[in-house]
């Protein structure tokens, strides 16, 4: 996996992300910081990633399981550190799964799969921080 990043220039604190597989991500900085708010921080961007990674294992392993899910919604409340390095200290997942019938155990069961076994980057920011996570499920 690789990435470059690129500073855009002076006047400002924006920065280009190209991915290895090819796309781009823009990232900004708060004005306190030389940022205009242009894009999305960059621990802000840890933090998404971190919710695409579980999400995704989380319908995976529902799908695997023949639970008849449609949607899954992953909303994260995140504290940091207050002196640097600014690490994440406390992270609340809460899934949203709605579906068809879907089992409560195995729900729960995708969701701890994700944070102990898979979800990389969860795993990396549980050496930091102390994750919790809850769900609801919505029948459709």
């Amino acid at each position: 996996m690789e990435c470059k990043i690129s500073w855009m220039g002076p006047g400002g604190m924006s920065f280009a992300a190209e991915t290895g597989s090819g796309h781009m991500v823009t990232m900004d900085g708060a004005p306190e910081g030389g940022g205009r708010d242009l894009a999305p921080r960059p621990m802000e961007m840890v933090l998404v990633g971190t919710g695409g990674c579980t999400a995704y294992d989380v319908v995976m392993i529902l799908q695997k399981s023949r639970q008849d899910v449609r949607g899954c919604t992953v909303a994260l409340q995140a504290d940091r550190a207050s002196e640097d390095p600014k690490v994440f200290t406390k992270v609340n997942f809460h899934f949203t799964v709605t579906g068809r019938n879907l089992n409560p155990s195995t729900v729960e069961r995708a969701i701890n799969l994700s944070h102990d076994k898979y979800c990389s980057a969860s795993i990396m920011i549980a050496k930091t921080a102390a994750l919790t996570h809850s769900f609801d499920i919505v029948e459709v």
